[in-house]
């Protein structure tokens, strides 16, 4: 059967149980059933504005005001005087101290990162306002740097904050916010970029991997004039500067057109491009859709080109684009239900979201996410995470099976021993909706409930029979130690990989 090429929205009246999970876990990191029926109640239209529009409630985040942003300095001319004399004098004493300052600060700044990883990892877990973080780490993959390169934490939480500020706002703005962030100019090297001298990186990622895509609507030479463009553009004390001395302000070629352009010009003609609203919709489609592992099909490039029109016709307001892909039939078809592969961090958010766990310890669970590939404000190149089939090998699947066990039951992957310790977590209202009146929950009732609630797509037959085998052979009840244990079959099942 085809999917809906177009932007047809789906009836209010086809919008169940099913559909709101459905958006939950796509829209965000999912949530519990109460949650569910709570966005379910809202119908369509009221659901989606609920989520897409998250200024309207409130999240404090105190924890982000700890963080200190002065942890690398820049040495003062008093110091770089004395560096310069000690080293005329072969002063070792000295220049050894400067050293062990420098050392101190480099620890203390790696230790903030972890820090910061923790935080982020809990706002995703917390936030009354999952989109935001979502699309936040959308931006973190698209215009992906990594704190080894920038060595600087507080760069990398500016340009996290740059993110979350614009994570569903202008998509030109952002853009042009981008090229003057810190974090990015000093992970692509425009702080080399000068007059006389051009430097290509910033250039060459802007229109292959941020606004354009490899080899589309591009030449070699653009992205040599593109460098000149963007010359001047440098960073001092954590701020964006420009510095006019170093700015190439002679005539530019860029696609053909001929001016004085500088970085705005220069973006300007890039969002121009036809390829640009296609390009960004398609890389939605791939994080909120379906990750279209062998390319797109003809169907699906019909709803991207659907999806491009409301880019343009919007100026690049993100909202609007947002809203429509999230009201389509296209994004509730049962193809696009279940046809995106968790990622790590997804895995650990939506399960801790999805069963009210404890969090347990967030610097294990940092630890297990790079396990499984996925470093918070470390991707693994300007490229981001490749995602999709490649978060799944034998090594992983270890891991993420050792991850949710962990967060169910407290039990360290170390242990030897099967051992349940629920450490606090009361799962008993995952099965309220199947309660009988004496408070039992029915053992099919109950197994069918947790599967349909765990899983993206409905359960294959021979899934659900072989949990209910197990209970049954064990004489095994769904009383709060039950329910933990079967959480931990089903999200043993490879389809509870798939959001």
């Amino acid at each position: 059967m085809p999917l809906p090429p177009e932007l047809k929205p789906l009836r209010e009246s086809d919008f169940n149980a099913d559909g709101a999970r459905h958006l939950l876990n796509r829209a965000g990191f999912g949530g519990t059933p109460e949650q569910v029926q709570a966005l379910t109640s809202l119908g369509l239209k009221k659901a989606i504005d609920a989520l897409v529009d998250y200024e309207k409630r409130t999240y404090k985040d105190k924890t982000a005001e700890s963080f200190d942003a002065d942890i690398i300095t820049l040495p003062t001319d008093e110091e770089r005087q004395m560096i310069r004399q000690a080293r005329l004098n072969n002063d070792e004493a000295t220049l050894q101290k400067f050293e062990r300052e420098r050392n101190r600060r480099q620890a203390a700044d790696r230790e903030q990162i972890r820090e910061m990883q923790k935080w982020w990892l809990q706002r995703m877990i917390e936030t009354p306002r999952p989109l935001e973080e979502k699309m936040t780490l959308f931006w973190h993959g698209h215009f992906a740097n990594g704190y080894r390169t920038v060595e600087e934490s507080w760069n990398m939480f500016q340009q996290n904050q740059l993110f979350r500020q614009n994570a569903t706002g202008n998509f030109a703005q952002l853009v042009r916010k981008v090229v003057r962030d810190p974090s990015m100019i000093k992970y692509l090297d425009n702080d080399e970029n000068r007059k006389g001298r051009p430097n290509e990186n910033l250039a060459r990622e802007l229109m292959e991997l941020f606004t354009l895509g490899e080899g589309r609507g591009y030449t070699e030479n653009d992205i040599k004039e593109g460098a000149r463009a963007l010359t001047g553009l440098t960073f001092q004390d954590n701020q964006p500067r420009f510095d006019q001395g170093t700015h190439d302000d002679g005539g530019k070629t860029i696609f053909g057109y001929t001016g004085t352009f500088d970085a705005d010009g220069f973006v300007n003609l890039i969002l121009a491009k036809k390829e640009c609203p296609e390009f960004i919709c398609m890389k939605l489609y791939r994080f909120f859709v379906n990750d279209a592992p062998g390319g797109f099909a003809k169907d699906q490039m019909a709803f991207i080109t659907a999806l491009a029109k409301v880019f343009v016709e919007k100026k690049g307001e993100l909202k609007p684009v947002l809203k429509a892909m999230f009201a389509s039939e296209h994004f509730h078809h049962p193809a696009n239900r279940g046809a995106i592969i968790k990622s790590p961090v997804q895995l650990i958010v939506q399960a801790v979201r999805q069963f009210h766990t404890p969090v347990r310890e967030l610097s294990v669970l940092n630890s297990a996410s790079d396990l499984m590939g996925q470093n918070l404000f470390q991707p693994p190149s300007v490229k981001g995470w490749d995602g999709g089939r490649g978060w799944i090998n034998t090594s992983t699947m270890f891991t993420r099976q050792n991850l949710l066990v962990y967060l169910l039951t407290g039990r360290s992957p170390k242990s030897q021993e099967w051992e349940t310790n629920n450490a606090g977590f009361d799962a008993r209202h995952l099965v309220a909706a199947v309660r009988a009146a004496d408070g039992s929950v029915p053992l099919d009732d109950g197994i069918a409930w947790l599967l349909r609630c765990a899983l993206s797509t409905p359960p294959m037959s021979e899934r659900t029979s072989a949990v209910l085998q197990c209970f049954k052979q064990r004489n095994m009840a769904l009383d709060n130690t039950g329910i933990i244990e079967a959480l931990c079959l089903i999200t043993a099942i490879p389809e509870y990989q798939l959001c």
